[in-house]
This record gives C-alpha cells, structure tokens and sequence, in this order.
C-alpha cells in the first residue's frame, strides 16, 4: 500500500538486516519496501538508472547528494518503468532546472509507487555498506511506523540476491524489431535478459537490424532470425540484467549453442557472465559490487584506460595469468577493473565472441566504450567474408 509523501514531511526509517537504521522523510511513494542495498556512485544519470532493468529487486543508495536537479523527461527512460525497489537519497531537489523536465523527481516515484527516503546521510550509509558489503534493507514510511524490531523482522524475511532468477521478470515477452538507422548492414538476434532501450538503439546507428527475443529465447528461435546468410542472424547478442548468474542456466544453453556454430557473439553485463558459465568459468558475488558511470577499466590488450558504466554485483572467476582452454578454444580475460581486479571483459581466440562486464551504451555515463559496437560489427562483417556463397540471402 503507497500514497504520496507530496505536500508533507512524512516520517521515514531504512533498516538495514543487520540492524542499523537510519531516519529520514518519505520521498516518493509512502509505504514500505525491501530488497538488496546498493550504492551508486553517478553524479548524473538517475533517470536512466531508475529504468534500468538490472536494478530490479534493489534499493538504490545515491552517493551524489543533491538528487532530481533536472526532473523527469519522457525520452530519457531505458525501460517502459522504473524497477528499482527503493530510493534512497539526501538532498531532493525542490524545484528541477531543466528545460526538458515535464514533472519532478518525486512526482514520478509516487506516479509509480516506488518507496523512497531524504535526508538520510548516504555518505555514512555508503561507508557502512562498503565495509559490510551489500545486505538487505527495507524502507518503511508513515504516520504510523512499527517498532524497529518488527521492521527488521521483514527485512530478513526478504529474499537473498543470491539464488535470484529474475530475468524473465523483467524481459520483453514477446519479440520485437528496432530497424537499422540508415543503410541496413547487419541482422542481430538480442537476448532479452534486462536489455536498455540504449543498447539496441547503439547498434541500429551501425546499421544494425536488431530483433530482440525473449529471456527463454531457444537456439531454433535465434536461427529463425535471417541475417546475410540463410544459417541464422549475422550475430547474437546477450543483454545486461538483474540476478544471480548461477541461475541462469537457459540463456547458458543457448550461448554454447551458439558458439557451437560460431556465430558472432557480443555479451555486456549479465552477458558477459553468461560467456563465462558457458565457457566453464564460475561466478560469485562481490562484496558491495560496481554501479555508477565512473569505474575505471584498462584494455589488457592495448593498456589503455576507460572510464565506463557499471551496473553488477557479480562477477566471472576467470585466472588473469593469460589464456584458459576451454570447449571452444582458447579464452582470456580482456579487460579489467583497476579498483579491484575484478573481470571486466572476456575473449576468445579462436571463435568470434567477446564480451564485457560494464555497459558501453553510455546511457547514462561516458562514451569510452562506444567502439566495441564497432567491434561487433567488425566480427559480423568478417564472419560474412568467410561464409559459403549457397549460404548467402
């Protein structure tokens, strides 16, 4: 049950599962929510993070401190809703700024019921977290609140993120087309595993024709998809999106499928640990995780530094001291985090599939990773030069 917290400064309280709590005011929707605490360290970007789908089943902890600064746009969204299961945030803005702005922050929480907090010191939020690591947390707000112990009692009861299979919550349920912009190039099958409006977009500006697939999407429905040649699409491509990747045990059959006929491959996020799974690597979760548009990440091959988007709370457990074999040749690790060594990006050598952990869209963030679209391409066209002329459209 939620209502608004417009007009009033309504009480509110963050319990987090080990039992330190934090008061504030309702923002947004008044009522409750649970889910896991993360942080995210963008100063800008908040409409795009909201909207995107792998934050489902999270409450959002902004490290920036002053939230809603240029309001709610309708051609910002990454998504068809916000999924985030909470907000948290210190200092909202009264009134937006931007000229693009057609309502305010909160007027859309409450528009889609999502329970959020203000006035929370998220500086001693977010220490706490890091040195703690990620937990459950639930966002309680009203004139009557129950007692803290009461509200603990719910957060616990909460779900885990590990064991999480959520991405046939959040993915399309049926298929649909974003065209090539311009001259068409290229016919690409998108697993919907949490996919952002951005990422099929960023690939129809390179003449791409995407037809995105649902999470449970089979082998016989990718190869449905005809590119150049009658075999299938020119490649395949695996979304970003919410969840524990041990779950994902689905999309791990179709991507080694996949590989089996050595159709091009490209994975971000949930993707790249999908790659991982199937190329026999496992996954485990970190302690608080990466998220925000400021992670710095080095191309091991080049040992150039980007400055990329993040959205990920686990990662691949692939070694670092050079190639593994694996089914489908030889695979290394591309790319990594310089914070923490974490896997960032995945590779093989002896098949075209690539992938990363971070989100080259750029939406919201910065544009250092835009070339490995181009990358894709590439793959694509020198798959199509190897390809068997009676195969050929």
């Amino acid at each position: 049950m939620t209502t608004s917290s417009r007009g009033a400064r309504t009480p509110a309280v963050l319990v987090l599962e080990d039992g330190r709590t934090f008061h504030g005011h309702a923002y947004g929707a008044v009522g409750e929510t649970v889910g896991e605490a993360v942080f995210s360290t963008g100063m800008t970007g908040y409409q795009e993070t909201l909207t995107d789908p792998s934050y489902h089943r999270q409450v959002v902890v902004m490290t920036a401190p002053h939230i809603g600064n240029t309001g709610i746009n309708d051609e910002d969204p990454e998504s068809r809703r916000i999924w985030v299961a909470g907000y948290v945030v210190r200092d909202p803005a009264r009134t937006p700024s931007s000229w693009r702005s057609v309502r305010t922050l909160d007027e859309e929480l409450t528009a889609q019921g999502v329970v959020g907090i203000s006035g929370v010191d998220t500086r001693a939020l977010t220490r706490h977290l890091r040195e703690r690591g990620a937990m459950r947390v639930g966002i309680f707000s009203g004139e009557r609140i129950a007692a803290e112990e009461t509200l603990l009692a719910r957060v616990r009861s909460a779900p885990a993120m590990e064991g999480a299979d959520l991405c046939g919550e959040v993915a399309t349920a049926e298929p649909y087309v974003v065209p090539a912009i311009g001259e068409k190039r290229f016919t690409v099958a998108a697993i919907d595993l949490g996919i952002k409006g951005m990422t099929p977009h960023r690939m129809a500006e390179r003449g791409i024709e995407v037809h995105v697939l649902p999470a449970n999407a089979t082998p016989e429905d990718v190869y449905a998809v005809k590119g150049a040649g009658a075999a299938g699409p020119d490649g395949v491509f695996f979304s970003n999106g919410p969840g524990d990747p041990a779950t994902a045990d689905g999309p791990v059959a179709l991507m080694r499928a996949v590989l089996e006929r050595r159709t091009p491959v490209f994975g971000i996020c949930f993707g790249n640990q999908v790659l991982g799974r199937a190329l026999g690597f496992g996954t485990f979760k970190l302690r608080y995780g990466h998220r925000g548009i400021n992670q710095p990440v080095q191309d091991r091959a080049t040992g150039k530094v980007e400055v990329t988007a993040h959205n990920h709370g686990f990662a691949v457990d692939a070694p670092l001291d050079g190639p593994t074999d694996t089914p489908y040749g030889r695979a290394e690790v591309s790319h990594v985090c310089l914070n923490d060594e974490v896997v960032e990006g995945l590779r093989l050598l002896d098949r075209p599939a690539f992938s990363v952990q971070y989100h080259p869209e750029a939406a919201a963030g910065p544009h250092d990773a835009a070339y490995l679209f181009d990358r894709f391409a590439g793959l694509m066209a020198g798959a199509r030069q190897h390809t068997p002329e009676d195969q050929r459209a």
